[in-house]
């Protein structure tokens, strides 16, 4: 079966730009407007780092505000993902750790 990788893209702050609204200080009051209270460090994690988790409420709230959908502020992509490369078997680069290397037996002696 093959894997896909997704990845995606947080587009807050240029879709910000494109509204003419250059500061996070410029979003909070917006967002209080619609009952989001975020402290000004959140709301600028927000707009300068991508979220890796975000309440839906506050996505609502950013669609409103910027007049854009989700995925205007989300970009999604999915590839398949490259197989996993593996050794051949059998081959001169191969080594099996198994048979050269054997780990020590311990020894427990008795405390004096």
């Amino acid at each position: 079966m093959m894997k896909r990788q997704v990845s995606y893209q947080w587009r807050l702050r240029e879709v910000m730009a494109q509204r003419g609204i250059f500061a996070a200080s410029d979003l909070s009051p917006l967002l209080a407007d619609r009952g989001i209270d975020l402290s000004s460090v959140q709301v600028w994690r927000l707009v300068t780092q991508t979220p890796e988790r975000l309440s839906l409420p506050v996505l609502a709230a950013l669609c409103d505000i910027l007049d854009v959908t989700p995925a205007e502020l989300i970009a999604t992509r999915a590839e398949n993902a490259a197989p996993r490369r593996t050794a051949a078997s059998g081959g001169a680069d191969v080594v099996d750790l198994a048979a050269t290397i054997r780990p020590k037996r311990a020894r427990v002696r008795p405390e004096k």
